[in-house]
């Protein structure tokens, strides 16, 4: 299965766990897109729930989604 990247646009009151202008990982949780958050993997290596205005979707080359699956 193909990760999604989100761009975080704002740490959404979370600055040890979010970096606005960086890329994160994306895992799929239906009941939370419907209640309006996104799963995350942050900066602490593990997987939050965080409000879905923190960040957006950037169409990415697929040179760069390779890298950032390798990162």
């Amino acid at each position: 299965m193909k990760t999604k990247f989100l761009l975080c646009i704002s740490d959404g009151g979370y600055p040890e766990a979010l970096e606005p202008r960086k890329f994160y990982a994306v895992l799929e949780d239906v009941a939370a897109n419907v209640e309006g958050m996104v799963r995350i993997v942050d900066e602490s290596g593990e997987d939050y729930l965080y409000p879905m205005t923190c960040f957006v979707e950037v169409p990415l080359s697929g040179a760069i989604e390779g890298r950032l699956q390798a990162a």
